[in-house]
């Protein structure tokens, strides 16, 4: 039995109380978290940056460089001389400038409209509609302008329906292969790229302010300019910047609505490459189109940060 301190000191716990836990052992630093503690900071960065300077900066690189060396040789700025003094230059990105603008603003208006339908508006579907926006984002840009093309193409369903019913040689749905076609095929594709980020903004508004400002007189417009809008400033200002941005490098929709006479930047691009194997002008070209683009994105990141995107 043992003597009394020995009995005190090996006694069975009382009931119901909690044995006394050992303190845990003390575990072994892994291999990666010993060297992230040894290894500068700057070191984890290196990977990253290779990669990027080796898939997208080298090219870049490569692209700038070619523009700078004319067939003659040597290097120069002739190239952007003789590019920027073209009117086949000025044509494209006059048509580039106001076909992204165009677009832009019918996508900000179309997609405003029909989110607030979707999202505030209760119909049977809303949500099936919602969730085919989702969709709709992964679909590729010439698809959509095939399927305009079937619609009010030269042959398609409108103008067919329509010689049938007249006995006219053709239907008079000819706009397609003109501006007007490459614009409504613009709005088409890239109007859900404004919705998405305005639906987001619209299911975090508190309804109880609509219910209030209705049961106090305000109309259905002046709810959405002083109560919806505000809220839906830098969703627009996101969806639009972007919208704004993918259309002035768009080229898939251009070349399948076959539109004459439409020159864009990308298209020029493509045509001085390929068609006439100007490469030194087509990169003048690309680097102007990436210009634009890296000025406009950092237009955009000043505009969110004051509207608080």
């Amino acid at each position: 039995m043992g003597s009394p301190p020995e009995r005190l000191l090996h006694r069975d716990p009382a009931p119901g109380a909690v044995p006394a836990r050992s303190a845990p052992a003390e575990r072994t630093p892994t291999a990666v978290e010993a060297a992230s503690r040894t290894l500068p900071a700057f070191v984890w960065a290196l990977p990253p940056i290779a990669l990027l300077g080796l898939f997208f900066l080298y090219p870049l690189f490569l692209v700038v460089q070619q523009s700078l060396q004319p067939d003659a040789g040597g290097t120069s700025l002739a190239p952007y001389s003789d590019v920027f003094g073209s009117e086949a230059f000025r044509e494209a990105l006059g048509t580039t400038v106001w076909l992204a603008v165009g677009a832009t603003v019918g996508c900000l208006v179309l997609g405003f409209v029909l989110a607030l339908v979707i999202a505030f508006v209760p119909f049977p579907g809303g949500k099936a509609v919602a969730r085919f926006i989702d969709v709709f984002l992964s679909f590729p840009s010439f698809l959509i302008t095939l399927a305009l093309l079937f619609v009010y193409g030269t042959k398609g369903m409108a103008n067919g329906v329509w010689t049938d019913a007249t006995g006219a040689a053709e239907g008079p749905f000819q706009f397609l292969t003109t501006p007007w076609g490459v614009l409504l095929a613009e709005i088409t594709y890239f109007t859900p790229f404004v919705m998405r980020p305005l639906l987001a903004a619209f299911s975090q508004i508190d309804t109880a302010q609509i219910e209030v400002a209705s049961s106090l007189g305000a109309r259905p417009a002046r709810i959405v300019r002083r109560v919806i809008l505000p809220e839906a400033l830098p969703a627009l200002a996101a969806g639009g910047s972007l919208v704004l941005v993918m259309c002035l490098n768009e080229f898939g929709i251009v070349l399948f609505t076959g539109a004459k006479g439409v020159t864009t930047l990308p298209m020029l691009v493509y045509s001085k490459a390929i068609l006439e194997s100007d490469y030194p002008a087509a990169c003048v070209v690309a680097v102007v189109n990436i210009a634009i683009s890296v000025g406009l994105y950092g237009l955009y990141r000043v505009v969110s940060r004051r509207v608080g995107a």
